[in-house]
């Protein structure tokens, strides 16, 4: 334990020094909002390496993102918001009070109950009363995750498709509706718009279908890689170049690899 305090210290030390009039002018510059993406980049390249079972990485990836939220915390501290010890002191004190059967005397029988009393402190002792409706999904998740989790927080009070059908109809009349801004040319925000509906539409079929469209759309990112690589690889036994000048011919090798 003294080692990790130790080795936390000097950690926080160096973020510190990064931080400083001398520091990296990189560092410097940084502030919470321009710290988003790297956080949100980190988390999702550790989550890569928990999916690949593979701890070396895991352990690197973890290390960025602690490395994220520490830049994070010193930004603050610096303008006096608050320190790594607030932080720190905020989550020590919320893990034993939402723990009363680990440090009290509370008695649960199983992990359902756990999950019971915490939210009852959330909303009972820490005053945090349960947001409902829309308003209960957060605008942290990723956008195709929050369309997901928007459609079935409006499901559970009726506002839904009867059927597939009706959803599939759905989509088609967003993708007919977005050819016809692109054909009369219309502007560029009209146009993301309509591409935006046709995304929700995709959710809401990924939704009745019952499929996970994160997961769907990384099966499907996984899948053009792997043949994307297949055309690269044959294309460089070919001596052909990768440009769009040779597309018929990668096409053809794309639908090869589809084979």
């Amino acid at each position: 334990m003294a080692e990790s305090d130790r080795l936390f210290k000097e950690f926080y030390g160096i973020i510190t020094r990064l931080r400083a009039p001398d520091g990296c002018p990189w560092d410097r510059k940084q502030t919470a909002e321009s710290m988003k993406g790297s956080l949100l980049e980190e988390t999702y390249e550790a989550l890569d390496a928990i999916n690949e079972k593979d701890d070396e990485h895991l352990k690197e990836e973890l290390g960025d993102v602690l490395l994220d939220l520490a830049m994070i915390v010193r930004i603050k501290e610096e303008a006096g918001s608050f320190s790594m010890d607030d932080v720190l002191r905020t989550v020590n004190d919320k893990l034993i009070r939402r723990h009363p059967h680990v440090f009290g005397n509370v008695q649960v029988r199983d992990a359902d109950e756990v999950l019971k009393n915490w939210n009852e402190i959330k909303e009972k002792v820490e005053g945090r009363k349960k947001k409902e409706g829309l308003s209960a999904v957060s605008k942290g998740y990723p956008s195709l995750e929050r369309a997901y989790k928007i459609q079935k927080q409006a499901a559970k009070v009726g506002f839904d498709w009867d059927d597939i059908e009706d959803v599939l109809a759905k989509l088609e009349e967003e993708v007919a509706e977005l050819k016809s801004a692109i054909a009369r040319n219309e502007s560029r925000a009209r146009q993301e718009e309509e591409l935006g509906d046709i995304l929700f539409s995709a959710v809401n079929v990924s939704r009745f279908i019952k499929a996970d469209p994160s997961a769907a759309l990384h099966g499907t990112n996984e899948k053009f890689i792997r043949r994307f690589e297949y055309v690269e690889s044959e294309m460089k036994k070919l001596g052909i170049e990768l440009n769009h000048d040779n597309f018929l011919k990668m096409d053809s090798l794309w639908n090869r690899a589809k084979e």
